[in-house]
């Protein structure tokens, strides 16, 4: 029987255990995620998979002057040659460095459907759409066959991909990059040609500079997109010394014949999705002062959202302000800086560390050009020199050539020349060494003599070299530069509207039916009885207010839910159950609401005789479940709460079902947030079964005070109360006979 404890040893197969062999394949993992996918490397600022779409681009012949090819002829070279992955992955890799809306200097010209800024990934197959590299891909290409880089073999050894490219321009930042390895990620925006050339050439002239002074020239991001950028400088600034942080952007608008008109949106934000986002708003009736939403995009102008206000009083900027904070508007990128350096290794650097770094790399570069140069010049003049002697005794180099068994060896002993020189000579062709002028070999040996001269002085000064780097960028950015495209405006952070700003102050009346129903009519002059009801239903209160205010209601356990008015359906129909909007505890009823501004103060009291003064913000509740307000015994009713006026000089009345009415100071009554309150008017024991208070109200000074008893009704004066007059929790007097069951107080200011 086999042996299979871990002491058997199998021959050609290493045992370690599980948990080493794991996290070792993680690590290697992870480290082929960060280095060979998704981090770009600090040199010429590019992930792998761009690196080898740009270098399969130009061994097929796609500069910028050809004729493009099927895109799909491309991804098919890369992943065949130098990439092994995903065609799909490839092709978008590409689409991307082709897409005006998502590069801010694109890399590739494409031809057919490259997607649009409203959905980038609707290209189409790249068996439809053709490419070619644009001009500005030059500035990675035009030096790699000049001994700028090392050669790698590509993944099956058949072949060889350059490690990097030989970069005239800090790509990295110019359009910046994105990407998500295992550990880390990392978020670098775009920014403008002329502003990076800028401070690289101060940071050649002043090695010392800070960040602070290359923040003179690199002033922030430059999105592909017209966006503001409204990040405060000391912010950006902050960004570029610590290489983390964020900034926002945020559309721009023209006022156009009384319309707002967007033409600028921020960078990767979808007009699509910004029509939906304002025009859920519109269904939502958050938006009242919008009256519709257009798009006018076209090819002359890719971004024209057009907003038609309800009327020429709107406040454009106070509106704008609003969507700015609730839709893509305005949004806020995430700067992470994060690239793997000359060191191999990935690592945050701030703005001088980078170009820096980038310096030092384009040094090397032009460095291992100037030295691949000197090669080649010093190799042709070793062969002109070798060239010159057979010119000069062409007669016997013919003679050798053409009788000597060995002409190689007899011409290198015979003039002394090296194994290149008799080679060439012995490779050129007879007519073309008899035509051969020896002025001509001696100029050819002059210039490139002078030339020898003038590299090996550039490589021999550190002034000279950086002299060289900074008029090649000085070039490079008079050819391609162009201006800033996003402006830097210092703006405070939208902030979004509060909802009763955004709705029209009209007058409203809002009716709460028996069985819970609740509905909203605009205007005060509104007889809530005849309006219409579900069959078995009726009328149970009805206030006034405005429809900017909140309304509150209160149900049999003393909890108070609350509802913004000009949300409440209209009164045409038969309204909705307030169990829709809430969720009162089974077996719970609404008896009562009231609506008033926050601060305005209101007396709350039971059928029992008990209540308190509180404000009408104590009532308001964001929960669905209510909040607990008024501590009712057993069989008690909430009463309408009765408004106060002026707390030192009204009066509450109080009425109870037997007739009793008490007058008394309004001040004798606490104000409370919550609770039972105190007693309001005597009721003997005896009759506490039978007498409760059916009404409470507040009479002014000055105010009077209706009685309403069936279908009569008794007016009281502030000076009439003063038969009723006592101190609070006494029993108060009794109304006239034939009055004294009261269906309902009202008072008259």
């Amino acid at each position: 029987m086999t042996d299979l404890s871990p002491r058997s040893s199998f021959h050609g197969f290493e045992q370690i255990p599980l948990r080493e062999y794991a996290e070792r394949a993680y690590l290697d993992y992870s480290m082929y995620v960060v280095l060979d996918r998704a981090l770009p490397f600090i040199g010429d600022g590019l992930k792998p998979v761009q690196r080898r779409i740009i270098y399969a681009m130009s061994e097929l012949g796609l500069n910028a002057s050809a004729k493009p090819k099927k895109s799909a002829r491309t991804v098919g070279d890369v992943i065949g040659k130098f990439h092994p992955h995903g065609d799909s992955a490839c092709y978008e890799a590409l689409v991307l460095m082709a897409q005006p809306f998502s590069y801010r200097y694109p890399l590739i010209e494409g031809q057919g459907n490259f997607g649009s800024s409203d959905d980038p990934k609707s290209f189409a197959a790249m068996r439809y759409t053709e490419a070619k590299l644009s001009p500005i891909a030059e500035v990675l290409l035009a030096e790699l066959e000049q001994g700028t880089v090392d050669w790698t073999p590509n993944f099956d050894g058949t072949l060889e991909e350059p490690a990097w490219l030989p970069a005239r321009l800090p790509h990295l930042l110019l359009n910046g990059t994105t990407g998500i390895a295992v550990g880390m990620a990392t978020d670098i925006p775009p920014h403008n040609l002329g502003e990076l050339v800028s401070a690289c050439v101060r940071l050649l002239d002043d090695p010392d500079a800070s960040v602070r002074d290359l923040c003179e020239h690199v002033r922030g991001p430059d999105y592909p997109t017209g966006a503001e950028i409204i990040t405060p400088p000391d912010d950006l600034r902050a960004i570029y010394e610590t290489g983390t942080g964020s900034v926002r952007a945020r559309a721009v608008y023209v006022r156009e014949q009384g319309n707002i008109v967007i033409t600028e949106l921020p960078y990767q934000v979808s007009p699509g999705k910004v029509i939906e986002q304002i025009a859920q708003q519109m269904r939502a009736k958050k938006l009242p002062w919008l009256e519709d939403i257009r798009d006018e995009s076209d090819h002359a102008n890719p971004t024209r959202i057009v907003l038609v206000p309800r009327s020429n009083r709107v406040d454009a900027e106070q509106l704008m302000g609003h969507l700015f904070a609730t839709t893509d508007l305005e949004k806020s990128y995430r700067v992470n800086l994060n690239v793997i350096g000359l060191d191999g290794r990935p690592q945050v650097k701030n703005l001088k560390t980078l170009l820096t770094e980038w310096l030092t790399f384009r040094q090397d570069t032009v460095t291992r050009r100037l030295k691949h140069r000197l090669d080649k010049v010093e190799r042709r003049l070793h062969l002109l020199d070798g060239l010159l002697v057979a010119f000069l005794n062409l007669d016997e180099v013919i003679r050798i050539i053409r009788s000597e068994d060995e002409p190689k060896a007899v011409l290198m002993a015979r003039f002394a020349l090296s194994d290149a020189q008799a080679d060439y000579i012995l490779d050129t062709k007879l007519k073309q060494l008899a035509r051969l002028e020896e002025m001509k070999i001696r100029g050819e040996q002059d210039d490139l003599i002078a030339e020898r001269k003038t590299l090996l002085a550039t490589l021999d000064s550190k002034a000279r070299l950086r002299k060289l780097i900074k008029d090649e960028l000085l070039a490079d950015a008079k050819r391609f530069g162009d201006a800033r495209r996003s402006p830097l405006v210092t703006r405070q952070a939208a902030q979004a509207l509060d909802e009763t700003e955004l709705v029209a102050s009209e007058p409203m009346t809002v009716v709460l039916s028996e069985k819970g129903w609740v509905r909203a009519a605009k205007g005060h002059d509104i007889d809530a009885a005849a309006l219409s009801y579900r069959e078995g239903d009726g009328l149970l209160a009805a206030v006034r207010t405005r429809s900017t205010h909140q309304v509150a209601f209160l149900d049999s356990h003393g909890r108070s839910y609350s509802t913004a008015v000009h949300t409440l359906p209209s009164a045409r129909g038969n309204g909705e159950p307030l169990t829709g909007r809430f969720s009162p505890a089974p077996g719970a009823t609404f008896q009562a609401m009231a609506s008033a501004s926050n601060e305005d103060r209101l007396v709350l009291a039971s059928s029992h005789g008990y209540g308190f003064i509180t404000r009408f913000e104590n009532l308001l509740s964001r929960q669905k479940a209510g909040k607990a307000l008024l501590s009712l015994g057993e069989g008690a009713r909430v009463l309408a709460p009765a408004a106060v006026n002026d707390p030192a000089r009204d009066r509450l009345v109080v009425v109870t079902s037997l007739g009793h009415v008490l007058a008394f100071p309004l001040a004798e009554l606490p104000e409370l947030d919550k609770g039972k309150g105190n007693k309001l008017i005597e009721i003997p024991k005896a009759k506490r079964g039978t007498e409760h208070v059916t009404a409470i109200a507040v009479v002014p000074e000055g105010g009077k005070l209706q009685v309403k008893s069936g279908a009569r009704t008794m007016t009281l004066t502030y000076h009439d109360l003063d038969a009723y007059l006592g101190a609070r929790g006494s029993r108060g007097g009794l109304l006239p006979r034939g009055w004294q069951r009261v269906d309902g107080l009202s008072v008259e200011a």
